[in-house]
């Protein structure tokens, strides 16, 4: 009896080993990979609430691991973190072994608190087409090596703690399509963007400064945003060529000189630019078609014009304009096409509007604080302030 149950137990170690060379020979993960994913997971973990680590069980194929993507023996897309709205994400830091995944190219991080620097390996990545790690902790600089990432269409790391400045050489990564570094703690200029592919650059809510390059922008651009900021300079040479921007915000900068006619005529539906330090008349080149039109808070001057009548919420408040208020833009007031047309804070002389008319409810008209008696009472904005016209000496010496 003895002889047999030894038998029995070599054929289970027999079977138990058999079983793992054929589980080996199904998981044809090349070893760099294996070893570099195992490094990967060490140095990240779960947040509290989140299972996601819980699939990653290196006795078994790792291209069945939540988030792991294989071809062949290589792993060409991680996608680290429960994608599901709402799932707590990870901690931790992106451990340099990433840079092993020769094959990878796509690489991304769930919303979490993964902090630490990116690692610089990342730029051993060749293959890489997609980055994305935003609404994490990462901090530390933008890493230079990611300019020789030749094959980088989407490159994301919006919402965390990255500081120095945009290097260069992301600026001129040949294949980039979108750029999105907005909220973050970046300074330095804005580098040249050379990419003809480009369509979306978001760099909003950083310390950018500088002046805008007049051929920095490619004329692939369709989304712009680099509101937030103290960047300075004027615009028209920048602008100038990008016909193709259906969205634009460059409010809440330093940006000077006068605004170029031909934005007016860009095919958007929000124009951006209140509180900058433009200066000069308004001049568009055409009727505006723009649904909503913002050039609040700068320093322009001359009359308002007509051609901006066709605006349905126009923000022309705290700035320099002076004269009549054209009567176009009574005619569409009256008739409701008008939906808010702030012009207080200016030095404007007159509207033409019977006092006895009614404006109709879904319009919101501001006046207060010009060069004129208010022939109509209408609710304005409480930050307008309680003065209904400026001071007398305020208006001649504008004049004069």
């Amino acid at each position: 009896m003895k002889h047999l149950s030894t038998n029995s137990c070599a054929y289970g170690v027999v079977l138990l080993l058999l079983s793992h060379m054929i589980a080996a020979a199904h998981s044809m993960l090349h070893p760099v990979d294996f070893l570099a994913l195992q490094s990967i997971r060490k140095s990240l973990n779960d947040l509290h609430g989140s299972n996601y680590f819980a699939s990653w069980d290196f006795t078994s194929d790792p291209c069945n691991f939540a988030g792991v993507y294989c071809d062949g023996d290589r792993v060409i897309a991680l996608n680290l973190g429960d994608p599901r709205a709402g799932s707590p994400g990870l901690t931790g830091r992106v451990d340099p072994a990433i840079g092993k995944l020769s094959a990878l190219a796509e690489f991304t991080i769930v919303p979490g608190r993964v902090f630490g620097a990116l690692p610089h390996t990342l730029s051993q990545l060749r293959n890489l087409r997609f980055l994305a790690i935003s609404r994490n902790f990462i901090s530390g600089e933008i890493p230079a090596g990611l300019g020789q990432l030749r094959a980088l269409q989407t490159l994301d790391l919006s919402f965390n703690q990255l500081t120095g400045s945009i290097p260069y050489s992301v600026g001129a990564l040949p294949s980039l399509s979108n750029a999105i570094l907005c909220h973050n703690r970046l300074a330095g200029s804005v580098p040249r963007f050379t990419s003809r592919a480009l369509t979306r650059l978001d760099l909003k809510h950083n310390d950018l400064s500088g002046s805008l390059s007049p051929a920095g922008l490619p004329p692939s651009l369709q989304y712009l945003s680099l509101s937030w900021n103290r960047i300075t300079g004027p615009v028209d040479r920048a602008l100038s060529s990008l016909h193709r921007l259906s969205y634009v915000d460059l409010s809440s900068n330093r940006f000077t000189g006068c605004i170029p006619g031909n934005v007016f005529s860009f095919p958007i539906s929000n124009l951006q630019l209140q509180r900058n330090e433009f200066s000069g008349p308004v001049q568009p080149l055409d009727q505006v078609r723009i649904p909503t039109v913002d050039l609040s808070f700068n320093r322009l001057s001359g009359g308002v014009s007509p051609l901006l009548s066709t605006v349905r919420n126009l923000y022309l408040n705290n700035n320099r304009f002076t004269g009549e208020v054209p009567t176009s833009f009574v005619e569409r007031l009256l008739s409701g096409s008008i939906e808010i047309l702030y012009l207080q804070h200016n030095y404007l002389t007159g509207i033409s509007i019977n006092p006895r008319v009614e404006i109709p409810l879904s319009t919101s008209l501001c006046l207060q604080y010009n060069c004129m008696v208010l022939p109509v009472q209408t609710p304005c904005p409480l930050k307008a302030g309680r003065q209904k016209t400026r001071p007398i000496a305020q208006c001649s010496e504008w004049k004069g």
